[in-house]
This record gives C-alpha cells, sequence and structure tokens, in this order.
C-alpha cells in the first residue's frame, strides 16, 4: 500500500515530519459519524472506543491508497459490512496489519499513519470497558433499569465496533 496520504512539511522527503494524513483523515470521518449519530457523549471511552474502531475500519479498508481523495458515502456500504455483527472484524485487522507491516519492511519503514493505527489498534485490545452484560438473562431481576443491571468488562473494540456500525446507519 503506498502511502500517498503522507507527506513532508516542505515535500522534499529526507527525514522531516511527516504528517500522517491518511490515519488523521480516517479518524476524522470517524469522528464526524459518531457526532452525527450522537450516540454517547464525545468525552466518554465508549466514544473513543468508537472512533478508534470506525477510523482502523476506514483506513485498513483503504487498500488503494486514496483514503484523503475518497468521498465518504460512497464507501459507507463498504464500512457497514466490515463492521456487521456476523463478520470477523479482529482478524480481518490483524490480517490487514500484518499486510501493512509487511509492505513496510519492503520500502521504508512504517509510516506514521500504520504507526497510530497500530496504536488505536492496540489501545482497543488492551483496554476494557465496563458495559452492561448483553447474555444476562432479560428480567433477571425485577426492578433493576438497564444502567443498574449486570455489567461486565469488555474489550474496548467489542464495544466500540457495534457503535461505529450504528453510527453509520444513523448517518
Amino acid at each position: 500500500m503506498l502511502h500517498r496520504g503522507h507527506q513532508s512539511t516542505d515535500g522534499a522527503g529526507g527525514g522531516e515530519l511527516t504528517v500522517p494524513m491518511a490515519w488523521l483523515y480516517a479518524e476524522y470521518i470517524a469522528d464526524e459519524l459518531l457526532r452525527t449519530g450522537d450516540l454517547m457523549p464525545p468525552t466518554s471511552f465508549e466514544f473513543r472506543a468508537g472512533r478508534d474502531a470506525l477510523a482502523l475500519t476506514i483506513f485498513l479498508s483503504d487498500t488503494d491508497g486514496e483514503l484523503p481523495g475518497i468521498r465518504v458515502v460512497t464507501q459507507l456500504e463498504t464500512w457497514l459490512s466490515l463492521t456487521a455483527y456476523d463478520q470477523p472484524w479482529q482478524e480481518w485487522v490483524d490480517e490487514r496489519m500484518s499486510q501493512l507491516r509487511a509492505e513496510a519492511k519492503q520500502s521504508d519503514g512504517p509510516s506514521p499513519d500504520l504507526e497510530l493505527a497500530e496504536a488505536a489498534w492496540r489501545w482497543l485490545e488492551e483496554t476494557e470497558l465496563l458495559a452492561p452484560d448483553l447474555n444476562a438473562v432479560p428480567g433477571g431481576t425485577p426492578g433493576i433499569g438497564e444502567d443498574e443491571g449486570p455489567k461486565v468488562w469488555t474489550p474496548a473494540w467489542q464495544l466500540g465496533l457495534p457503535l461505529g456500525h450504528l453510527a453509520i446507519h444513523l448517518f
């Protein structure tokens, strides 16, 4: 994957600051989709999980290196299918990240875009958020509201992925 989306500050290359435009653009799109859906406060960890999961989906689905030039509306169906409940999203992310790492080894090394994507993926895998237990027996405890019901520690990506999927639907 060519990283046409990142450029040095003066366009000359040769060790100057490289701006990770592809990742920043993916993160911007994800942020806007989640804000439009108004599913949770933008300052919450849940919002971050949704944004990072969606940004990873957007970034990793860009196999031609054209992310900064795409029109969001043309990609919504692709992102919906990748984030659907019955899809092996975690395995897909691992596979795409491995491909990008292999490409980076053959070129000049990892791009800033890939480094930011790896940091987001690490956070999504290693961070657990306290969320309602969706496997709990419905109506198991009378008089307890949804916010007061049983909760379980859930990997951030498992919470963020459905939020991202729903945000795309609401867009």
